[in-house]
């Protein structure tokens, strides 16, 4: 099925522009996929207790046939690729990449949740689908 995937991109060790770029030239590099918007880029404040940098955050709108485990596992080597280590919750990282929604699909399972459980707690991600969508029409 093809669909519209709203990926979140953020990032807050290292050169944050540049993990933001290479995270979106690999996604638009995906199978069966491409990149058909992105959000302006913002700083926000990191969520969660541990003390870090501030985030760059950006989204895009990918439209893909992959299924949303497939896409979620190519996320997860692109964030790898970036040196990111799963080390801490709430950590800082190199690059965290979240599927925020899908235009049609929803997803509930143990390790995957679409629409993200926190899309209501972030502000900046509405901000971020409503410009896309925005541009989208």
């Amino acid at each position: 099925m093809r669909d519209v995937a709203y990926i979140a991109l953020g990032s807050n060790i290292g050169d944050r522009d540049a993990h933001l770029a290479m995270a979106r030239a690999a996604i638009a590099a995906l199978p069966e996929s491409r990149v058909i918007a992105e959000s302006s880029i913002e700083e926000t404040a990191p969520i969660g207790p541990v003390e870090q940098p501030s985030f760059l955050n950006q989204m895009i709108a990918v439209e893909t046939t992959l299924e949303p485990r497939a896409l979620l596992e190519r996320l997860h080597a692109i964030e790898a690729a970036a040196g990111r280590v799963r080390a801490e919750r709430w950590g800082p990282r190199t690059l965290d990449l979240d599927i925020v929604c899908f235009d049609q699909q929803t997803v509930s399972e143990p390790s995957l949740h679409v629409p993200h459980p926190e899309i209501s707690a972030r502000d900046f991600w509405q901000r971020e689908l409503a410009e896309l969508r925005g541009s989208m029409r």
